[in-house]
């Protein structure tokens, strides 16, 4: 597998519309394209677990988990504050369309990272055809309260190549419980097949 270049990535961006934006600011090129990293910036949605109500999350029960996400919205002027230790959802402003022959990672930006904050739990693999936001799992570990801000570069997304196009691309699949979403997206295990 080999990392996509600058070159490669702005054409996916500018012909291929791997990376594009639905709602907010516009894509900035000079800003967000790095010599193998594209920026992707934080989204306005944020879904927050209400854990005081949960006695606990049981992975074979996830019937209640819904009711306990408290979805909240936050301005770029606004920000929102991550405490320490504490976790929540995020998403990018920017929604991703990885073609059939190539793989994403998410990874964190080291600016952020610095401040205790990681951005991906775990989930910072992306499968060929998947296209839609990207959640953020987003915690301080810190000792300090961070405030981010929507809009803000907290990430970046690498592309990979493969070694042949998907036979099988994530959003042909049957059990593709994240395909189109938007915004912080909680966890969908309950549609998981078992």
């Amino acid at each position: 597998m080999a990392i996509l270049s600058d070159r490669d990535l702005k054409e996916l961006v500018q012909e291929k519309d791997a990376i594009y934006v639905e709602k907010g600011p516009e894509i900035d090129l000079g800003l967000q394209l790095g010599p193998s990293s594209f920026d992707l910036r934080l989204g306005y949605e944020f879904g927050v677990l209400n854990n005081r109500k949960l006695e606990m999350i049981d992975t074979k029960n996830m019937e209640k988990y819904g009711d306990f996400i408290n979805g909240e919205r936050h301005s770029a002027e606004e920000g929102v504050v991550i405490h320490p230790g504490e976790f929540l959802l995020g998403s990018t402003l920017e929604t991703l369309n990885v073609p059939d022959n190539l793989v994403a990672r998410v990874e964190g930006r080291s600016s952020y990272g610095r401040l205790g904050i990681i951005v991906h739990a775990t989930a910072g693999y992306i499968d060929p055809g998947f296209e839609g936001d990207i959640t953020l799992e987003m915690q301080n570990l810190g000792n300090a309260p961070v405030k981010l801000y929507p809009e803000d570069r907290v990430c970046q997304v690498v592309f990979e190549t493969m070694t042949s196009e998907a036979e099988t691309p994530y959003g042909s699949k049957k059990d593709t419980k994240y395909m189109g979403q938007t915004g912080a997206t909680g966890s969908r295990l309950d549609k998981e097949k078992r």
